[in-house]
């Protein structure tokens, strides 16, 4: 059993403010470091509309009733999921050679650099390109633009990636922790 002397516990309260006030301190900076678990789990939390524009190949069908769906995101892997885009019918959308125009939701990101399509029926459905626009982009900001150009296989997620690939310490903080569709 230790036991302090009364001399040396009087010390040591007069140094607790000083010791509270490093302890106060450290604890601010570590909250508002940008690496910090809270601020990431923030901006995962954040919800933006993207609008999308898919150009229909010219040498798709006049018609499509393929259902079509969209996943793309930024590097650390915050997402935007279209489960199904319209298609054909009163829509008119996904024709041959024409352009739509589409919003999608999803995470709030830090620049699109994959984009992925799944494309589930008969038709053979075939995209040119696919642009993205982000929320709050500047005026004539580019898009992100994705070409394709040739009918996307049955079933599958088919794009493309074009991170940068991740080091361990990215990956580490990435900020998505939800179940992306990709896997």
């Amino acid at each position: 059993m230790v036991s302090m002397a009364p001399s040396s516990f009087a010390a040591a309260a007069r140094h607790l403010p000083l010791l509270l006030l490093l302890l106060l301190l450290a604890a601010a900076v570590l909250l508002l470091h940008p690496c910090h678990a809270a601020t990431e789990d923030a901006a995962a939390r954040r919800e933006c509309t993207y609008t999308i524009r898919v150009k229909t190949s010219c040498g798709s069908p006049a018609r499509t009733s393929d259902a079509v769906s969209v996943a793309f995101g930024d590097a650390y892997r915050n997402e935007a999921y279209g489960a199904r885009l319209p298609a054909g019918g009163a829509s008119g959308a996904l024709e041959r050679c024409a352009v739509d125009t589409f919003r999608v939701g999803g995470q709030c990101g830090y620049g699109v650099c994959y984009l992925y399509l799944r494309r589930a029926g008969r038709d053979g459905w075939a995209p040119e390109w696919v642009q993205v626009f982000e929320p709050g982009a500047a005026a004539g900001e580019k898009p992100s633009t994705f070409y394709f150009g040739s009918p996307l296989p049955d079933g599958v997620w088919y794009g493309h990636n074009r991170c940068p690939k991740a080091s361990p310490a990215m990956a580490a903080r990435r900020t998505n922790t939800s179940a992306s569709p990709l896997g």
